[in-house]
């Protein structure tokens, strides 16, 4: 069939925009990324979101300060972007630096540039939001070890009390998906290394 495109009264196909390209460049996988581990870094964002999402209402009470407003709503916009940055573990640009980077561009990423920080991240998120959210639960404490106060959200009853855990249960998953994630780069680098050098 032949190509209408520049056809008089045949319209051309809109090209993709920015933001729609900036957005496949960004999940573009990695060659030898399975489906498997690309819907597991694409699930770390999901995890996170619930809890981002229950804090923006949070910053717009009576009686919170500016300074307060602000830092609820950064702590989830960074808390996302963190999240996002595992999407890196199984994407092109977490193996090859973007051309658009200076002195960096279509370099390949050293393997410990991308595994020491992920690495670090997991133990950190798995730590403060899997390890010592279950203990304060059980023990019914803040995670430095002082009694919950009253107005706590997790201690509200109804929906209120329903509403946080479903929001909050999910990050339970970040630090060992992070883990997870991490490893499988580990190795998918290090075998693609060692097929480079048979070569």
């Amino acid at each position: 069939m032949p190509d209408t495109s520049g056809t008089p009264g045949t319209p051309a196909a809109p090209p993709p925009g920015r933001l729609r390209a900036a957005w496949r460049a960004a999940h573009a996988p990695a060659p030898g990324v399975s489906r498997g581990w690309w819907l597991t870094a694409c699930a770390v964002p999901l995890v996170v979101l619930p809890s981002s999402v229950w804090r923006i209402p949070a910053a717009f009470d009576h009686g919170i300060t500016f300074g307060e407003r602000m830092y609820v709503v950064l702590l989830s916009v960074v808390s996302e972007l963190l999240a996002f940055a595992a999407i890196g573990l199984v994407a092109r640009w977490g193996e090859v630096f973007p051309r658009r980077l200076p002195y960096l561009g279509g370099r390949r990423v050293p393997t410990p540039a991308a595994v020491v920080p992920a690495a670090l991240g997991a133990a950190a998120v798995t730590f403060v939001f899997t390890a010592l959210t279950v203990v304060s639960e059980i023990r019914g404490t803040t995670i430095r070890g002082d009694a919950l106060p009253s107005d706590f959200p997790g201690l509200a009853g109804g929906w209120e009390g329903v509403w946080f855990h479903l929001c909050y249960t999910p990050l339970l998953l970040w630090g060992p998906l992070l883990a997870a994630l991490t490893v499988g780069y580990y190795r998918r680098r290090r075998r693609a290394g060692r097929t480079a050098a048979e070569v």
